[in-house]
């Protein structure tokens, strides 16, 4: 289904083009002998983390796809996956420097600093992994970077238009993802002097994303079928339990290679997740049993995510003990703000805000009752151990990520609705995205 190209289309490949011309002029510097500085077993293992964070993104389009209607699973599967080549390219060119450049007042990264990677494979390894090199920390981040924008396709599928969608991706890693990484991760972030702990992403990744997807369900307005109140069937339940199997072992990499080194740390990381995400998908299915509702496989593959979502900033700060009451509070936290957004006129297409929003919103509160020295000494002892001063700088600092987000969010997405309509015409709606945006079928 061929079509007219617009003077637009010309944009992105030039742009990319700029880039890519740009790269052969960066100076390369010779790297040095890091036999005395590198262990080389954290090197595999976090080689290892970073190719199983990656392998998440796919692992979402399926959890994604599965559960989107017929004709829109391509479409939202694309949305996810594409930030792996997007992000990819921007996190090179500026993103990690914005991330993690020299602090600029503890709210963003200096971009000049790593512009196009210049000469990280000769720089000094990061304060707080000292035992590998900058460019593997660097690579590890970056997949972080690239699922989060992914992350907000469940609360815009159907409806959405891909180009737009790209924009949006684009702004936030920006001007989202890039400070909040700063702000938690970078020493001199705002967050991280505050005191607030978030292992893996709670606040970075999850309510990030979670809060974004309550803006744009909020902007882009209700699809027909969710005025109608028509009744879609996930498309292909089988996608959802391999995509749900996808980031179950991906999250492993997430949580326990955030320890940056092969170490007990990691291990304790490893466990904790595991046990979380068991519980909360038990959680669920248990949940809804008591409501009346069937134990399904799509609530069981839901809960298990949210026990992941609300295990991530905990990982590495509380025990295995603790971390199973937290998929199960979790998972019944999420259930109910699902139950709860039914109620309203949002449409959350994919409840992206009741999993991932509430479930970090969820993993961060837990972590300041539940965080303990004993698990890590470079923690914080909770509210349940008598931390009540962290107990207090950890919930302000979820406030402020959670507001920061959502008007972020807010901001972004009428941005790139003024410089690209965000919505499909109602006629593209109805034939489904799939044809309309990248002509192709299921």
């Amino acid at each position: 289904m061929a079509q007219k190209t617009t003077t637009g289309a010309y944009i992105p490949f030039i742009v990319l083009g700029i880039f890519s011309i740009a790269a052969i002029f960066v100076p390369l510097y010779t790297d040095f002998d890091g036999s005395k500085v590198y262990n080389f077993a954290d090197i595999s293992w976090m080689l290892i983390a970073s190719a199983l964070v990656l392998l998440m993104t796919p692992g979402l389009a399926f959890f994604y796809g599965g559960m989107v209607g017929r004709k829109n699973v391509i479409s939202t599967m694309l949305q996810s996956f594409i930030a792996t080549g997007l992000i990819s390219v921007l996190w090179v060119v500026i993103g990690f420097g914005l991330a993690f450049g020299k602090s600029i007042h503890g709210v963003i990264g200096d971009p000049r600093e790593f512009l196009f990677m210049r000469g990280i494979n000769a720089h000094e390894p990061w304060s707080l992994g000292p035992s590998i090199p900058l460019l593997l920390f660097a690579l590890f981040q970056m997949k972080f970077a690239i699922i989060t924008p992914a992350l907000v396709v469940g609360a815009t599928a159907e409806r959405i238009r891909f180009s737009s969608y790209v924009l949006f991706m684009m702004f936030f890693s920006l001007f989202i993802y890039a400070p909040l990484a700063h702000w938690t991760w970078h020493p001199d972030g705002i967050l991280y002097k505050l005191g607030v702990l978030d292992f893996a992403g709670g606040t970075v990744v999850h309510i990030s994303a979670g809060c974004a997807a309550l803006a744009g369900a909020v902007i882009l307005q209700r699809r027909k079928v969710h005025i109608t109140k028509e009744e879609i069937k996930p498309a292909r339940i089988p996608y959802v339990l391999l995509g749900t199997g996808l980031l179950w072992f991906g999250w492993f990499g997430f949580n326990a290679g955030s320890a940056l080194a092969a170490n007990s740390l990691a291990v304790s990381a490893f466990a904790t997740t595991n046990t979380a995400s068991a519980a909360a998908g038990l959680s669920w299915i248990f949940f809804d049993a008591v409501r009346g509702r069937k134990p399904s496989a799509l609530g069981f593959c839901i809960g298990a995510v949210v026990g992941l979502v609300a295990i991530t900033p905990a990982a590495g700060y509380v025990g295995v003990p603790q971390s199973l009451f937290i998929g199960f509070i979790a998972a019944v936290c999420s259930n109910t703000a699902v139950y709860w957004k039914g109620k309203t006129t949002i449409d959350d297409t994919l409840d992206v805000f009741p999993c991932h929003g509430i479930g970090g919103i969820v993993g961060m509160i837990m972590t300041g009752v539940f965080a303990s020295k004993k698990i890590n000494p470079g923690g914080n002892d909770g509210l349940f151990y008598g931390g009540t001063s962290f107990f207090i700088r950890q919930t302000a600092g979820c406030l402020i990520v959670v507001v920061f987000a959502t008007l972020m969010g807010f901001i972004i997405f009428k941005l790139v609705d003024w410089i690209s309509p965000l919505r499909v015409t109602p006629q593209e709606e109805e034939l489904g995205l799939d044809l309309t945006q990248h002509d192709e079928r299921l």
